[in-house]
């Protein structure tokens, strides 16, 4: 990842998700995340650059078997004291997971690509541990909340100033580049993020509504083809001797005479 979170940043991360219209908006992200998953008992999922752990929170009710894993000792801590040990934590890169091929059913990248120097090779590593989809949501690099926020980050420096936000379009390219030609599903959500209520958040559910290519957020599930990561094997040879006697029917036969 080319941003790690440190203390205070961490500290600022639950914060900032806990305040009225951030939570809002959050909320909404959750239900988008949650609808691309389709979450069942029993299935493996690990939640990359789980950060808090608050991705990874609406989750743990659910009969899953969860792993998360971020290369901030200070985000795990926070989860770790959020989630209990209902989750396995790992410290590691998005770039380089220590897992093996489709040992999880999904992957889950929520708020953490936007922070990886290479996340071409995070999307690949993703989609090699996953089994079943890998699941990205991203804040829209076209959407107008998010232009603000940009600008906004060179005067006040914040988390979004360390992202890079990615577009629908974007996000696409780069996956076929990937994996080729693979299934690939996206909707959008918080197409209102200066409104909040109940009203809003039924609207934001609308199924046509969420096909905007200006959503602030973008939720995007992949159905990856198998890869794996192949190994060189070391082959041992046991040298024979030429006259050393035959075994099996050559045997029986000697013992015959």
């Amino acid at each position: 990842m080319a941003y790690e979170f440190d203390f205070k940043a961490a500290q600022d991360y639950d914060a900032f998700f806990a305040k009225g219209r951030a939570k809002h908006c959050f909320d909404l992200e959750i239900k988008l995340i949650s609808a691309l998953i389709r979450p069942m008992s029993g299935k493996r999922m690990l939640d990359i650059g789980c950060g808090t752990g608050l991705s990874l929170e609406p989750f743990v009710d659910l009969g899953m078997n969860l792993t998360g894993i971020d290369p901030s000792a200070y985000m795990l801590d926070k989860a770790a004291e959020r989630l209990g040990c209902r989750v396995d934590l790992h410290r590691g890169s998005a770039e380089d997971l220590p897992f093996d091929d489709n040992c999880f059913d999904t992957a889950l990248m929520f708020f953490s690509l936007e922070f990886s120097n290479r996340p071409a090779k995070a999307i690949e590593e993703a989609c090699r541990v996953a089994r079943e989809q890998v699941v990205i949501g991203v804040h829209n690099r076209y959407a107008p909340r998010n232009m603000i926020r940009r600008v906004k980050g060179f005067f006040f420096p914040d988390m979004y100033s360390h992202a890079h936000l990615f577009s629908v379009w974007e996000l696409k390219t780069m996956i076929t580049s990937i994996l080729g030609t693979v299934p690939v599903k996206w909707r959008t959500t918080v197409q209102f993020p200066f409104l909040s209520g109940r009203l809003i958040s039924k609207v934001e559910s609308i199924r046509m509504i969420q096909w905007s290519c200006w959503g602030s957020f973008i939720g995007m599930r992949i159905k990856p083809v198998p890869k794996f990561r192949t190994r060189p094997l070391v082959l041992k040879t046991r040298n024979c001797k030429i006259n050393e006697p035959a075994t099996g029917l050559a045997l029986g036969f000697r013992k015959e005479e």
